[in-house]
């Protein structure tokens, strides 16, 4: 195994919380109660899908937290799994990574822009805009991971204070829906046993998949092993409130016919709130805010590719930085699937493809904790998961149940998932041929 190149630039827990925070909020939180809407419409349920989400990712993060401490390396699942189990599953995670977990999702949040974009500027050619983005971004992590940095906590922080105020001034503006938020008999809470209330789960879950962005970054963040703990549990806790907030709002502010089957949730419920002209000002805004959103997630991604660069003799041309540190052959690498996800792909199957997959990978790894425990107690751990065994028990039981319904309820999606399975085995055995 090759020494990685350390990189000069150390990312702080600021920019580490604003990556976090920019993953998370974007595409999902603006696009998935349209298609939540459609099955249930049950103001507490609905608003029960994003705190159960919440939960579910805090759970996530306190077990990462243990994990990241202990095995302080960048590369995330591929890192963890390749050493709680088998190097092959840890390839098949970070091949899972490189091409759906960061390409698929970019590409979804640059159509979602340009979905908001087409709600403000109607003329707009298709997919120019989604595509524009992409490059410019890249161009900008190309330069220099400080540039980068600046540029997210930036970015980031216009998208928070933005959303605080859209909430703030909803709740003082909205004409309240004939909707309930608290549970009006058996029925509500029998909705939350439901098939379809954990078929929507994916959405939400989707929407809270970047709580474990960070960790793709350990060896790049400023004292890891006491820095990433904090940056995972911090950004995803700010997450969990702003999310619930938002769609309550969404809610309450707007009817669910309205609703129903629109993917500029954001747009809609602007309109409803502050009519057709701020409707498109907050469309406009959305489609400036999910800049933040491509934008950690091409800062995240190629460190993977990077990782598994310096492991695999096969794929050592990708581990290659330049001179700012910068692992530019991954980043082009990723550029070249984000843009055909874009072209090729609608945002539907991207969300539900790639929401099934990344879920089944980050079960394994928290189930990993476990493993981990069992086989090396002696393992030296600055941080353990708060709540063990119960929180990261109660993500593996709320992960399991949502994907045994997904397999059940959306063969196709996860037969696509499974394909890319296949297509992982067979490189990484390539790959191991030409290493013998």
């Amino acid at each position: 195994m090759s020494q990685p190149t350390a990189p000069a630039y150390k990312i702080s827990v600021l920019t580490g919380v604003s990556i976090v925070v920019a993953n998370m909020v974007g595409t999902g939180v603006f696009t998935s109660l349209g298609f939540q809407v459609l099955d249930i419409q049950s103001g507490f349920a609905l608003l029960m899908l994003w705190i159960i989400g919440g939960v579910i990712a805090l759970c996530g993060a306190l077990s990462y937290g243990e994990l990241a401490a202990a095995l302080p390396r960048s590369g995330g699942e591929y890192h963890y799994l390749s050493k709680i189990y088998h190097p092959a599953l840890g390839f098949l995670s970070g091949w899972v990574s490189a091409t759906v977990g960061f390409a698929a999702p970019t590409a979804a949040a640059a159509l979602a822009l340009e979905q908001y974009a087409s709600s403000v500027w109607p003329g707009l050619p298709p997919k120019l805009l989604a595509v524009s983005v992409v490059l410019l971004l890249t161009l900008v992590h190309g330069i220099s991971s400080r540039a980068g940095s600046r540029l997210q906590v930036a970015v980031t922080a216009i998208k928070v204070v933005v959303l605080v105020g859209f909430i703030g001034m909803g709740l003082l503006v909205a004409t309240p829906q004939p909707l309930a938020f608290v549970p009006q008999g058996p029925a509500d809470w029998q909705l939350l046993l439901s098939p379809a209330f954990a078929v929507s789960l994916i959405f939400v879950s989707y929407a809270y998949s970047g709580w474990n962005a960070a960790v793709y970054l350990t060896g790049e963040i400023d004292r890891p092993q006491r820095n990433l703990p904090r940056i995972l549990l911090l950004g995803t806790a700010l997450v969990l409130l702003l999310y619930v907030a938002l769609n309550f709002v969404f809610l309450y502010s707007t009817p669910i016919s309205a609703l129903k089957g629109q993917v500029e949730v954001g747009f809609v419920a602007a309109t409803s709130l502050f009519g057709p002209a701020g409707g498109r000002l907050m469309g406009g805004l959305i489609a400036a805010l999910l800049v933040s959103t491509i934008s950690s997630m091409i800062f995240a991604g190629p460190r993977i590719v990077q990782v598994m660069g310096e492991d695999l003799p096969a794929l050592r041309f990708l581990a290659k930085r330049s001179a700012a540190g910068v692992p530019v052959r991954a980043l082009l690498f990723q550029l070249a699937l984000t843009l055909l996800f874009v072209l090729e792909s609608s945002f539907a199957q991207v969300v539900v493809y790639a929401g099934f997959i990344l879920t089944l990978f980050t079960f394994l790894t928290v189930l990993g904790l476990f493993v981990l425990r069992v086989r090396q107690p002696e393992l030296v751990r600055p941080y353990r998961a708060w709540g063990y065994p119960f929180t990261p028990l109660l993500f593996l039981l709320l992960n399991g149940w949502t994907l045994w319904y997904i397999a059940r309820d959306k063969p196709t999606e996860t037969l696509y998932g499974l394909a890319t399975l296949v297509a992982g085995l067979l490189v990484y055995g390539l790959s191991r041929l030409r290493k013998d």
